[in-house]
C-alpha cells in the first residue's frame, strides 16, 4: 500500500512546492537575510551592509525569495523595504510538520 502523500495529487503538488521552499531557504545567505528580516523591515542597503555581502548579491537573493513570495516588498520613494511574508512561512511550516508526522 502506498503512502497517502504519494498517491494524492493535491498533496504531491504541495510537497513539490515544499521541496522548492526548502531549496530556496537552504542557501546560507538567504537564511542570514531571513534571520535579519525577523527583526523587522529592512532596505537592501541595511541588508548587504549588515551581512557584509555585495549589494548585487543581496538583491539577487531578495529577488529569488520575493518571486517565491517568501518576502514582501514595500517601495518608499527610491528605496525598497523588505519584510517576511508570515502567511507563506506559516503555510510551509504546517506542510513540513505534516510531512514529517508521516515518519513518527
Amino acid at each position: 500500500m502506498q503512502a497517502k502523500c504519494c498517491t494524492n495529487k493535491k498533496l504531491t503538488v504541495e510537497y513539490s512546492n515544499l521541496a522548492e521552499f526548502l531549496k530556496i531557504i537552504s542557501d546560507d545567505n538567504r537564511l542570514r537575510i531571513l534571520c535579519l528580516l525577523k527583526e523587522g523591515e529592512k532596505c537592501v542597503c541595511e541588508i548587504y551592509s549588515s551581512l557584509n555581502i555585495a549589494q548585487n548579491l543581496a538583491s539577487s537573493h531578495l529577488k529569488i525569495m520575493f518571486d517565491f513570495e517568501l518576502i514582501n516588498v514595500r517601495q518608499e520613494w527610491k528605496r525598497n523595504y523588505y519584510s517576511i511574508n508570515k502567511k507563506i512561512f506559516k503555510k510551509y511550516n504546517n506542510l513540513l510538520i505534516n510531512y514529517l508526522k508521516n515518519y513518527e
